[in-house]
């Protein structure tokens, strides 16, 4: 009684494009918050402490 199942596992793999299109995507939020934060400090604290 010996059965053999023969099971195929899909998987669905990122091309290399929306992979690197997710990858600058991040990368940009990244470097939008950096940003963001770094106009606060300069707009208005720096002008506070001095």
């Amino acid at each position: 009684m010996d059965e053999h199942k023969n099971i195929e596992i899909k998987r669905e793999e990122k091309t290399d494009n929306s992979l690197v299109g997710a990858t600058f995507i991040k990368y940009a939020a990244y470097l939008i918050i950096f940003f963001g934060i770094l106009w606060f400090l300069i707009k208005f604290i720096f002008p506070m402490l001095g």
